[in-house]
């Protein structure tokens, strides 16, 4: 199994950040993650929107919350939280291009006294315990060579009764990627070196005194945006090509497109889902 550095990580969100924003309407939707569709959500960015706004209904978040955006990316899921709840964020990120650029989307959304940015490891943070009612994580979890190593910090940073809420891509069951390629490049092009499956998350919760876990399998609503990254990886195909042809692209940039390909055909054979996830931490 691949293991990637800190280093890999910035790299990845460093390099893609461009395809990002032709593809995924970043400068709307301010997120880099799936979006969930329903009657309410009939494009990508209000579907993308509406991943936060699913996790923050489970997570029950109120303006009293104190909230880290434990991965924030570009702010987007922050931004949405100071915006619609009134609470106040920390986010995250290993980037410091992300830290610019989620400062610049706050000052946009004139929530810059709610809502800061720091460049700053999940697994180690400098907060002193039980600094924050929530830790928020959507699509960076899995990020963490070592999930053990994430959920102590969310728990030593967490008061008691402060809720964990995760949204991410999760093993359907426990396998090893190697098996299955389509897997592996989904993974490893998203400088990920595994997922958990639920019982492998539920496990570790639990030894690090967090209960009443909850998860929602949110897989079919996300399906539209799995559909839509395979599209846009053939279509990042053809431009990649023609890209080298003039020039040499740096690896991720060069092999973004497979990711988007693979992970549909990961989702087809069942091997991926998408849930909602909420545990909170004894009192």
């Amino acid at each position: 199994m691949k293991t990637f550095s800190n280093a890999d990580i910035i790299d990845y969100y460093d390099q893609t950040e461009n395809h990002y924003r032709m593809f995924w309407q970043l400068e709307i939707s301010m997120g880099l993650h799936y979006g969930i569709w329903d009657e309410n959500a009939r494009t990508l960015s209000a579907a993308v929107l509406n991943t936060n706004r699913q996790l923050a209904i489970l997570g029950q978040i109120t303006d009293n919350d104190v909230v880290l955006d434990a991965g924030c990316g570009v702010g987007g899921s922050a931004i949405f939280l100071a915006k619609t709840y009134g609470c106040q964020v920390v986010g995250i990120t290993l980037s410091e291009k992300q830290v610019a650029t989620a400062t610049h989307f706050a000052e946009q959304h004139g929530v810059s006294h709610l809502v800061r940015f720091l460049p700053m490891d999940y697994v180690q943070t400098d907060f002193d315990d039980a600094s924050f009612s929530v830790v928020w994580a959507i699509e960076s979890m899995e990020t963490a060579a070592d999930k053990n190593l994430f959920v102590q910090e969310a728990a030593r940073v967490l008061r008691a009764g402060g809720r964990l809420l995760v949204g991410d891509v999760f093993k359907n069951y426990d396998f090893p990627i190697a098996q299955e390629p389509a897997m592996q490049t989904m993974l490893n092009g998203w400088a990920m070196s595994d997922a958990l499956s639920i019982p492998q998350f539920s496990t570790i919760l639990q030894e690090h005194d967090f209960e009443s876990f909850v998860n929602r399998n949110v897989t079919q609503a996300v399906y539209p945006s799995a559909w839509r990254m395979y599209w846009a990886g053939w279509a990042g195909m053809i431009g990649s090509k023609m890209y080298g042809l003039y020039r040499r692209a740096r690896f991720y940039s060069r092999t973004h497109y497979q990711t988007g390909i693979a992970q549909f055909r990961a989702l087809r054979k069942g091997l991926w889902s998408y849930q909602l996830c909420c545990a909170v931490k004894k009192g």
